[in-house]
């Protein structure tokens, strides 16, 4: 279809959606209000930007009949306004081919992230202890709530491993990007001699997903039940609350002591569990059908290094679209935002030229 045709479509379905959200026999029945509504919502950057581009268009065929005009200074000034026009159209173009782009079915979700101590004993562990410092924070800034399902700390403060639901609209969009090794580079507390080192953190960022997703059978679980350890006052080793869960057919283990209750820790290590099968059913399909993404943008690889965090510079360097921002210790306390939209355009313009490079 038509880029144009397809567009005037969008914008007439657009109105169609506007005119049921009004309809009483729609505003009645509160479910398919929501799904129209969010529909609506989808819509409308796209049609809004394409009334710009529309405009745009217009001005640009004015510019061009001026260009004809008798008065020499007219014809200079439309000459001008077409250039300009020219170029904004170009852009709101550009940018209506990116909102057409195909959305992720995730980008909605909350997430589960891992973040784990990697090469650099003590020094990686206070590492992920920073990181999860850090999207604690921005999850605080977004308004989005988080919960602990496991940790596993040091003496210190730091954390070895620490696994956390965060639960927002649109975390997975926002979060994913982070998945992969992160390095820094710093002098740690326990250096007498003051030289630098360096040690990585590897972050995995899986979707929450629902019953209908991933059907988990009964009899594919083996559940175990411990003494939680750790810190946690006088409660925490009375009882068997901690939970193991074993999924038999894959032999992936997963554990939550965070809650007191054994009922809440089972109902969140079920949970864990049904991302990392819904993780290991995608990491199949995109090494089955997406080896020409390997090494951009969303390929998600937890083995490549992302990023590295230099302290004695106050610099952090994005090693997939060569971004390198000098406010380390504004990041370190939440403020990823720069980075977020930095890559999520780096990963659309990508997307766009393969769309382009098939077509």
């Amino acid at each position: 279809m038509n880029l144009d045709l397809k567009l005037e479509q969008i914008e007439k379905d657009y109105y169609e959606l506007e005119r049921r959200m009004s309809d009483p026999a729609i505003v009645s029945q509160l479910k398919e209000l929501q799904e129209t509504g969010k529909r609506h919502a989808q819509l409308e950057p796209i049609v809004i930007k394409f009334q710009e581009y529309r405009k745009a268009r217009q001005e640009i065929e004015q510019a061009r009949e001026l260009l004809h005009s008798e008065d020499e200074d007219m014809r200079q000034l439309a000459a001008e306004e077409l250039a300009a026009k020219e170029s904004l159209a170009t852009a709101f173009l550009q940018e209506i081919q990116i909102l057409l782009l195909p959305s992720d079915p995730n980008d909605e979700k909350s997430v589960m992230m891992e973040i784990r101590a990697g090469a650099g004993g003590e020094e990686a562990a206070l590492f992920a202890a920073n990181l999860f410092r850090m999207y604690a924070r921005f999850s605080e800034r977004q308004g989005w709530t988080y919960e602990m399902i496991d940790s596993s700390e040091t003496g210190i403060g730091g954390m070895k491993e620490v696994i956390v639901r965060i639960d927002g609209r649109g975390a997975y969009s926002k979060l994913k990007y982070e998945s992969g090794v992160h390095r820094v580079q710093r002098v740690p507390v326990t250096e007498a001699s003051g030289r630098i080192h360096t040690s990585t953190a590897t972050v995995a960022v899986l979707p929450e997903v629902e019953d209908v997703d991933v059907e988990i059978r009964q009899e594919d679980l083996k559940v175990d039940t411990y003494r939680a350890s750790g810190a946690g006052g006088q409660y925490v080793n009375r009882t068997d609350s901690a939970v193991r869960m074993t999924h038999i057919p894959t032999g992936i283990v997963v554990t939550c002591q965070d809650e007191r209750s054994q009922i809440k820790n089972r109902a969140k290590a079920l949970r864990y569990l049904r991302a990392k099968l819904y993780d290991l059913e995608m990491q199949k399909k995109n090494d089955a059908v997406a080896s020409e993404r390997r090494g951009q943008i969303g390929t998600g690889d937890r083995s490549e290094r992302i990023r590295t965090y230099n302290f004695p510079q106050n610099r952090l360097t994005d090693h997939r679209i060569g971004v390198t921002l000098y406010k380390l210790d504004q990041i370190m306390d939440g403020d990823i935002y720069e980075l977020i939209e930095a890559l999520t355009i780096a990963d659309q313009t990508e997307r766009l030229h393969i769309l382009e490079t098939v077509g």
